[in-house]
């Protein structure tokens, strides 16, 4: 029988029962090696800054999930699973490890995975980590079977984190929960970074066009912003900074260029067209709140406020073209 510490404290599950209740949290798996009448397990569901986590054992040798399984369940996350007491091996995508208390893997659920049980007092905590989010956050997509021994700072951070998650509470989940979730995420990526930076910048410069796409879907509406992006394409807003900082640029700054392109645009087929159109109404339709506003970051960008880009379709005698009475009173204020 295996043995239990003082973190689990439910009943012990027969073989239908345990294999039941960890489908609706983590998905099938198959115990073998044992007869089902012999079989003694847990499961018990915990909270981990509002992420989904379990506490877990089992009494059989061998623990599989295969193709079929990740066919049925459809499954989109990973697993951070650590090795709490005893010692176990796990292989996932040709990679073989070693488990020992205080050690943690990473498990794509997506993937074929066989867990060894080696001895009679082997436990687990599993969290389990949106992939979306996670990659998202990350910048990279980390790979499963990748395992990290007890010792390093991230590690031992992480481990605690989870261990003393206030399981009296399971099911609740607070504002803070947020952020807490971007510090397990943090932790994760402090463990699983690739050694070769190509696999970070590959994946990164995929999102990175993803989230400029959201963006160029978006910049029109005056109230989109950062905070929006961020949302939309899944990932927080610091890391969303770090994106446009690593490109010398900011967020804002690139949502201001596409609108003040858009304006541009508008402008001169304004003028080739003739349509007395309101400079005002060019700016709102370019994103703007408010003239003044536009006519600023306007005048900024290209040197010459927008009436004399293209203002009621007339042009003087030198080719420019000149903004109505209103509008220019407005734009001679930026100047």
């Amino acid at each position: 029988m295996p043995e239990r510490d003082s973190i689990s404290s439910t009943s012990l599950l027969n073989f239908e029962a345990w294999r039941a209740l960890l489908r609706t949290i983590c998905g099938r798996y198959n115990p073998e090696g044992i007869e089902h009448n012999a079989f003694i397990g847990w499961v018990r569901p915990m909270n981990v800054c509002g992420l989904a986590a379990v506490d877990i054992g089992w009494n059989v040798h061998r623990v599989e999930r295969t193709h079929r399984d990740i066919r049925l369940d459809g499954a989109e996350h990973y697993y951070a699973l650590f090795q709490v007491s005893g010692k176990s091996a796990m292989t996932q995508n040709d990679q073989a490890v070693q488990l020992a208390a205080g050690d943690v893997v990473l498990v794509d659920a997506a993937r074929p995975v066989t867990y060894f049980r080696n001895d009679t007092s082997a436990q687990w905590l599993s969290v389990r980590l949106p992939r979306r989010s996670l990659v998202s956050h990350l910048g990279f997509e980390p790979q499963g079977g990748s395992c990290r021994h007890s010792g390093t700072p991230a590690g031992r951070l992480l481990f605690g984190l989870v261990h003393d998650a206030d399981t009296d509470n399971a099911l609740s989940f607070t504002s803070a929960d947020d952020y807490m979730q971007l510090a397990v995420y943090d932790l994760v990526g402090a463990l699983f970074a690739p050694s070769d930076p190509w696999h970070i910048t590959r994946p990164a410069g995929k999102l990175f066009a993803r989230i400029c796409g959201v963006i160029k879907d978006g910049f029109s509406d005056p109230d989109f912003g950062p905070v929006e992006v961020a949302a939309e394409a899944g990932i927080s807003l610091r890391y969303l900074q770090k994106l446009f900082t690593e490109r010398g640029s900011t967020c804002s700054e690139f949502i201001y260029s596409l609108r003040l392109d858009h304006a541009a645009r508008l402008l001169h087929r304004r003028a080739l067209l003739g349509t007395g159109q309101p400079l005002s109404e060019i700016a709102y339709a370019s994103g703007f709140r408010d003239y003044a506003h536009f006519a600023r970051k306007f005048r900024h960008r290209f040197g010459y406020p927008p009436g004399a880009h293209a203002g009621n379709g007339k042009c003087a005698s030198d080719g420019t073209v000149r903004a109505g009475p209103a509008e220019s009173a407005l734009s001679a204020r930026d100047i």
